[in-house]
């Protein structure tokens, strides 16, 4: 009687569909690409300093999102915890950077 109430429990939760690896190769991809791109801005050297170094790091900014997302999972519920940290340790790395930034050419 109790092994029957577990399975009608559990048959009536809807069933979580397993995430394919097709995600992750897609993902694995645009890293590659990503990364590419980032070479051949720095090897075609024609670029101004200051746009090389912003899509440098607008690059890298899109690449930790991605892999977030998809290799870390974040995209799933049950991560909200994760994400404020995440969020709040950026928060206060940015502070730091201006900090450091102003403390030492002003």
């Amino acid at each position: 009687m109790e092994n029957n109430r577990v399975q009608s429990a559990s048959a009536s939760r809807p069933r979580r569909r397993a995430e394919s690896p097709r995600n992750h190769y897609y993902t694995y991809i645009v890293s590659i690409l990503l990364t590419m791109l980032a070479f051949a801005a720095v090897l075609y050297g024609g670029l101004p300093k200051t746009f090389l170094i912003s899509f440098l790091v607008l690059l890298g900014f899109v690449q930790v999102l991605f892999q977030l997302a998809y290799w870390m999972h974040m995209k799933e519920r049950g991560h909200f915890f994760a994400i404020v940290g995440l969020s709040f340790g950026l928060i206060v790395t940015i502070f730091f950077i201006i900090s450091m930034l102003y403390w030492t050419w002003w």
